[in-house]
């Protein structure tokens, strides 16, 4: 493996925010990985809540990234196996449904937050709401329409969308609005990228609890039923205040 050193800047903008103060933690995942090759999964594991609009530390080295700020460390990505969990498929149409059993509606935690937040509608925001399925009380679904400022300069859908896609169903699966949680690790595998447009699912899955952690997977879909990217998730309960 190669020792070579590379270093870079990332700054994340106020659009891409997740908690107060703070970038969405699928959002900073899906930058990082990135700077990894795009044929194998990625673990990012989030240390520190990612600031935003400032410059961002990063350090490419043994195949590892490294964010850090301050001389504090951020978050770290690695390449990863992913077990191979699916969550199992809904169509357009009960996914939209779904979405007016969103629970954030009613009690959101961070309502700002990029992906799913109450105040970001969509196109500013993803405009996620993954509500509970009546048949699968562990599974959430939402239907999501990536919009063209989330294409790069060739007109393609950035994988860093769709990163930040599989990000909060996979939060919203578990009590979210009753037990605040924030991302702790995501690991995941973007196979394809969306149209601008294209109508599609994404669903999420509360696997496991221990303690403070949930552990969650999430897939995303495309308008024809394929899978456009699967990740799994460590949440870490916020303590009370």
């Amino acid at each position: 493996m190669s020792s070579t050193t590379d270093a870079a800047h990332l700054l994340i903008g106020q659009r891409y925010a997740g908690p107060p103060g703070s970038a969405n933690g699928g959002w900073t995942a899906g930058r990082l990985a990135s700077w990894l090759p795009g044929d194998h999964a990625v673990q990012v594991t989030l240390r520190q809540p990612p600031p935003l609009e400032v410059d961002l530390d990063v350090r490419v080295e043994d195949g590892a990234v490294t964010l850090g700020f301050g001389g504090a460390l951020i978050a770290e990505a690695v390449g990863a196996d992913l077990t191979g969990h699916v969550v199992d498929p809904v169509d357009h149409a009960t996914a939209t449904a779904a979405m007016a059993r969103f629970a954030g509606a009613v009690a959101h935690p961070f309502p700002g937050c990029f992906v799913c937040g109450t105040d970001r509608p969509w196109p500013d925001g993803l405009g996620l709401r993954p509500g509970r399925l009546a048949d699968r009380p562990d599974t959430v679904a939402t239907a999501w329409a990536p919009h063209t400022s989330l294409a790069g300069a060739d007109g393609a859908i950035a994988p860093v969308a769709v990163w930040a896609a599989l990000d909060c169903p996979g939060g919203w699966s578990s009590d979210l609005e009753g037990r605040p949680m924030v991302l702790g690790r995501m690991t995941a595998a973007v196979d394809a990228v969306p149209a601008p447009g294209d109508r599609c699912v994404v669903v999420g899955q509360r696997l496991a609890e221990d303690g403070r952690k949930t552990f969650t997977a999430s897939t995303a879909y495309d308008e024809d039923g394929r899978v456009l990217g699967r990740a799994e998730q460590v949440w870490i309960a916020l303590r009370p205040t």
